[in-house]
Formats: structure tokens, sequence, C-alpha cells
């Protein structure tokens, strides 16, 4: 297995702080002073490493992600599922020994997590959300208690989001794009197909590099990566 408890040369500053890490907690704090402190995850891999800021608006899946990452549940398992310009997913506790060419996605740790889809949270670039599985056998939209994905996505234009927002009004749904939603899916990119209807708990805010190189990676026919990439997690605020 890599060793990926290692920090990167490229995150080191001269003050020997991670510079990742000082540039996670100014994003972690938007207006100093003003709202809580947002709790802030390592996502270590051997390509990078990734922190993640988790969202006060969803406490029990903020609590629940906080509490797996602080008993190792994450350590060791893979990122399973990668489609560029998409997703890609991790977390599935039947992974760590999983064989090659395993069939993975099913797993979880024997709870899921009720649904916080909060309306403004939506699918940019770099989101963290819950997977859960579809409409038709989980009506609630219950989150599944230890799986997440990270988006990567594309850009879309405002017409774009519009669209979108009339198909989940014929659904039932409403959606609702702020301006600086449309600002940051037309600069930024994701994956506005998925709003409104998964849980999104929080956001890569250092290493979105890291984001590139995992998406990027040769996966098989089930969008494995050819190559086990392992994580390991830490708590750092």
């Amino acid at each position: 297995m890599p060793n990926v408890n290692k920090w990167p040369r490229s995150v080191q500053c001269t003050a020997g702080r991670p510079l990742l890490w000082v540039l996670a907690v100014l994003f972690a704090v938007p207006m100093w002073g003003q709202v809580p402190k947002r709790p802030l995850v390592e996502i270590r891999t051997e390509l990078g490493t990734m922190v993640v800021a988790l969202y006060n608006e969803t406490p029990t899946h903020r609590d629940n992600f906080l509490k797996l990452v602080q008993e190792g549940a994450y350590d060791s398992l893979l990122f399973h599922h990668v489609v560029q310009n998409f997703i890609f997913q991790g977390g599935d506790p039947d992974s760590r020994y999983a064989k090659p060419g395993t069939p993975l996605g099913a797993g979880d740790p024997g709870h899921s997590l009720p649904a916080e889809i909060i309306p403004g949270l939506v699918h940019e670039r770099g989101s963290l959300g819950a997977v859960r599985q579809g409409d038709q056998v989980n009506p609630d939209r219950r989150s599944n208690g230890m799986q997440f994905y990270i988006v990567d996505g594309r850009t879309y234009e405002a017409a774009d989001l519009d669209r979108f927002a009339e198909r989940a009004a014929r659904n039932g749904d409403t959606l609702v794009y702020t301006a600086e939603n449309k600002a940051v899916y037309a600069r930024e990119g994701g994956t506005p197909h998925l709003d409104g209807a998964y849980t999104i708990f929080g956001k890569v805010v250092a290493g979105q590099e890291v984001i590139d190189a995992i998406a990027a990676l040769p996966c098989d026919a089930q969008n494995r990566p050819m190559k086990d990439l392992r994580m390991t997690m830490r708590i750092v605020e």
C-alpha cells in the first residue's frame, strides 16, 4: 500500500506550517468573527491532499463524517468510482480489502442519514455530497451513512441552470439559483442535474488540483480506477 501520510513538498511553506492548511482556514471562515467556523478535514492520497470544509448548515452529515474520520473509518478505503467531468466517489467500507474487478458501491456502516438538502447549497466543483439510493427505493432521499462523492463537473451557463430549475419544478421540486450560484457554475463548473436531490455537506477549499488528478485516472468498464487509489483522513480544525 502506498504511503499517503507524508506531506507533499509542494504544500510546505517557509514558516513550517503547511500552506494548504493555511489556505483552508481562510476559506473555512468566509466572514471572520461573523459566522461559525467550519470544521476542516484533510483527505490524503498519493496524488495529493485535499482539505474539505464541512457545512454547519448540515449538522447531521457534518457530525457523522467527523465521527467516522475520528474513528479512522475511512483510512485505506478506495476512491472506487470515477467519472471525469462528473464526480468521483469513495468511502465504501467494502473497498478496504476488495480485489481488482470486485463491484463496489453497495457498502454502508449499518445506518443511513436523513436528507439535509439545503436551498443555495448546489453542486459546484469541489462540493462534497452524500451518496444515496435512488428515489424509487428511497423516496425520503436518505443518505448512505458513509459513502461520499466530490464534484468534478463542467461549466454551465445561466440558461442551462434555468432549464434544470424548470425540470425540477415539473418533478415537484423547488430549485432556485442565485446570481452567485450562476456565476460559480459559469466560472468553475459543477453538476447541476444533481441539485435539490442529494445532500451537499461540504466543499474542497484547498487542493483543487487533486480533483483534476483523480478525475483523469484511467478506469475499467465499471469506472473503477485501474490502479487502486486509497485515502486517509484527519480532522485539522
